[in-house]
């Protein structure tokens, strides 16, 4: 991580506080990412719209802050695809196990005081920690 500004963090989080909250108060919904693309796969009647809508704000939101801040975010490469593959089926399952993932958890749960969402954050946070080390550490990985 070698473009790390307090500024910058906060300013992610205060927007994504935002947009959590605009989606809850406005139309009544959950800014859980994995829900959202989740109603996409199994579509219910009225739901398709706001989510499409929405994930398209995100990569906008993304391809804006590219254009107007170029050296903001960085292309990294290096990563063996095969692991990101595990690693993308491993984190999908979990959020399925979990109801829910980061953002709708720790999040909206948490703010909420939902305290399934409390013990999901914790977890999720545990065992990143404990793949990071076990990667790093035991295994020798380092990307």
């Amino acid at each position: 991580m070698d473009n790390f500004t307090p500024l910058s963090s906060f300013s992610g989080g205060l927007l994504i506080g935002l947009a959590a909250t605009l989606l809850l108060l406005f139309n009544g919904r959950i800014a859980g990412i994995s829900g959202i693309m989740s109603g996409l796969i199994s579509p219910s009647k009225g739901e398709i719209l706001w989510r499409l809508v929405f994930l398209l704000g995100l990569v906008l939101g993304a391809l804006l802050v590219k254009a107007l801040i170029p050296e903001s975010i960085k292309i990294r490469e290096g990563f063996p695809y095969g692991l990101l593959t595990i690693g993308g089926f491993l984190v999908g399952f979990g959020t399925r196990m979990a109801n829910g993932c980061t953002s709708g958890h720790a999040v909206c749960g948490i703010a909420r005081r939902s305290k399934r969402s409390i013990a999901a954050t914790l977890t999720f946070i545990v065992s990143g920690m404990l793949t990071v080390y076990l990667l790093r550490h035991i295994i020798g990985l380092s990307v």
